[in-house]
């Protein structure tokens, strides 16, 4: 039997012209396309690979049991009462809170710069697929012509083109460079898309939503059939996923799992706070709530399956080539009947040669060829998909149409991460009503958009993979964790437990269970708060440094290792707090604000008492 809401319960204060979603699936793949985004793809295939293969699923999943969904429940549930975007629902519940909502949009923006940029570059490789051979498969010649590029052959082929001929970046972050002009029509290119996607709202993005969420499962599902049928797919796998349960005695495996579950699903971002403000009153966002969170979990495990299979291959590839070096020096060195020796007999034949002639052997320098050293090369973020992907794709046969399919899915991975992002940043301001009622939404739309496009021309800039790697590091992880617990103590402690449950039980005609109370009052802010401060050790352990590509260093291809001058550093704190300044600032600003108009209402008293007391 459904319950109704108390006197002091949430009130949807919105009117019948709020948009609402076409059907309950285009809502839940518009969620799925916000949670489910690059990071599933190059982030945690490389944690579960670091941090004990099977056994980092354990924290990952308590930390999606206790912390994850019971926030997610949260947001999608207080969205959806009070159908506002994130700054009208944190003024409902209490003016002082205001400040949670504006930190919110402000997270989402901030993310939004630097997102859209890495969705460019993913843009300007996929134009640049369509060539035979590859761009990045082969060094370019000098501008004499007589020879291959000297810094080309120093490194790879694959550094090469991503840190040169993409990046073109610096070897200092002091030295920001020019603007590389190819960057800026492809990140124009990507907000000029963005913007049409998102010009009327979820009516437009609503439409989009099919298949730029639908289309990278598909892509991916080629890729782990193919992927499997690869040389070395199985020791990929099973390097992948060999569980190291010692790897959970380190607290950074915790850190890791928690963060990764938290940035994964786009808590705290206000973006699902939206999105659910567009449902009718009565949906089962708890249900949602678990169908949503299970989807982005297992997408990124199916995403790791495809990932390692294919750096299975190019590790299985890596280390043939070794194997091969080492063979031809041993013939030229030793003399031996058939002048040949396989792969299956170099072990032997190098254990019976270290046991015979070893200092012939030692003389030759030979590589050290191990599969597992190769496997240990994986990398995340752009390492992984703008270098060690496009490598193993070179080996492929028809590698452009694989290098296609694969930019495509990360391009559309992208834009349906920035649609939350947007909607993130439009809806509240559309409840804000910051532009006149005459001035179309469309405007809107395009003024955030351009704006956008302008603060983010900085990362088009020589220097521009540093200062996004600065915002990736220190614009969300830390404020998105202090959000998140803002956020679960504002509504349990602030509002109250009871009162939410019983809007809870209005619109799924059930109150939450035992779990889902015992996790908002008291494990997911302890989990939260435990995060939190494990960051800030971190961070407070960790000398605040970059690594540059320099061919000037001694150790190149190695990146250098550099400490970020001071007023990057400077920098770097600011972006930290920058959300969360609007916390105090506008509690601060509803307090005087509250004080004046109580002042005033005893001036006005005053006032009438002599008034009154004149006309005795």
């Amino acid at each position: 039997m459904a319950c109704t809401p108390g006197p002091d319960s949430l009130e949807d204060s919105s009117g019948d012209e709020r948009p609402k979603w076409d059907n309950k699936l285009q809502y839940l793949l518009s969620c799925v396309g916000f949670a489910v985004g690059l990071g599933n793809i190059w982030r945690f295939p490389y944690l579960c690979q670091s941090h004990g293969g099977g056994a980092f699923l354990i924290p990952y999943f308590i930390a999606l049991a206790f912390g994850g969904i019971p926030l997610f429940h949260l947001e999608l549930a207080i969205g959806q009462r009070l159908r506002r975007g994130s700054v009208g629902v944190w003024l409902a519940i209490s003016p002082y809170l205001g400040g949670v909502g504006l930190g919110c949009l402000t997270i989402s923006s901030l993310i939004g710069l630097y997102y859209n940029t890495v969705v460019s570059w993913v843009l300007w490789y996929f134009l640049n697929s369509f060539q035979q051979p590859l761009p990045w498969g082969t060094c370019p010649l000098d501008v004499n012509w007589t020879g291959f590029v000297e810094e080309c052959q120093g490194s790879s082929t694959v550094s090469y083109f991503w840190y040169r001929q993409t990046l073109n970046i610096t070897a200092d972050i002091n030295y920001s460079g020019s603007i590389q002009w190819w960057l800026l029509v492809c990140l124009a290119a990507c907000w000029a898309v963005i913007y049409l996607c998102v010009i009327r709202g979820i009516e437009s993005t609503g439409k989009a939503i099919y298949f730029t969420v639908l289309f990278p499962y598909l892509v991916l599902t080629i890729f782990l059939i193919r992927g499997l049928t690869l040389p070395g797919a199985t020791e990929g796998l099973t390097y992948l996923f060999t569980p190291n349960l010692q790897t959970l005695q380190s607290p950074r495996v915790w850190l890791d799992a928690a963060t990764q579950i938290f940035f994964s699903l786009s808590l705290a971002s206000g973006g699902h706070i939206a999105f659910a403000s567009y449902n009718p009153s009565r949906n089962d966002c708890e249900k949602d709530a678990v169908i949503i969170a299970l989807v982005n979990s297992m997408t990124s495990l199916y995403a790791s399956i495809a990932v390692f299979s294919v750096l299975g291959f190019k590790a299985a590839n890596d280390y043939g080539r070794c194997l091969d070096r080492n063979i031809l020096s041993l013939t030229n060195e030793f003399d031996f009947p058939d002048q040949s020796i396989s792969r299956d007999d170099y072990t032997a034949v190098l254990t019976h040669l270290n046991a015979t002639q070893a200092d012939r052997v030692a003389g030759l320098h030979l590589d050290s060829c191990c599969l597992h050293d190769f496997l240990d090369k994986s990398a995340s973020g752009t390492g992984l998909a703008f270098i060690v992907f496009t490598e193993a794709i070179l080996h492929m046969p028809a590698a452009p149409v694989w290098a296609v399919l694969f930019f495509v899915m990360l391009f559309t991975l992208g834009l349906s991460s920035m649609f939350g992002h947007m909607e993130a940043i439009i809806t509240p301001l559309l409840d804000m009503e910051v532009l006149p009622r005459w001035v179309p939404k469309e405007a809107l739309t395009g003024a955030v958009c351009l704006g956008c496009f302008l603060m983010s021309t900085c990362f088009a800039l020589q220097s521009g993979n540093y200062w996004l790697e600065i915002f990736d590091s220190y614009a969300a992880s830390l404020n998105l964790i202090m959000f998140a617990f803002l956020e679960v103590v504002g509504v349990i402690y602030v509002y109250g437990m009871e009162k939410f449950c019983d809007d809870i039980a209005w619109m799924t005609g059930r109150r939450p269970g035992l779990y889902w109370r015992v996790s908002w009052k008291v494990v997911s802010p302890l989990l939260l708060l435990s995060i939190f401060m494990a960051y800030i050790t971190f961070l407070t352990w960790t000398t605040m440094s970059y690594r540059a590509w320099n061919p000037q260093y001694e150790q190149f291809p190695l990146r250098q290792e550099k400490s970020y001058p001071g007023w990057v550093q400077v920098i770097c704190v600011f972006l930290s707090f920058l959300p969360t300044l609007w916390v105090p600032g506008v509690a601060l600003a509803q307090w005087f604000a509250r004080r004046r108009q109580k002042q005033e209402r005893v001036q006005q008293d005053t006032r009438l008492k002599l008034q009154n007391s004149a006309v005795c």
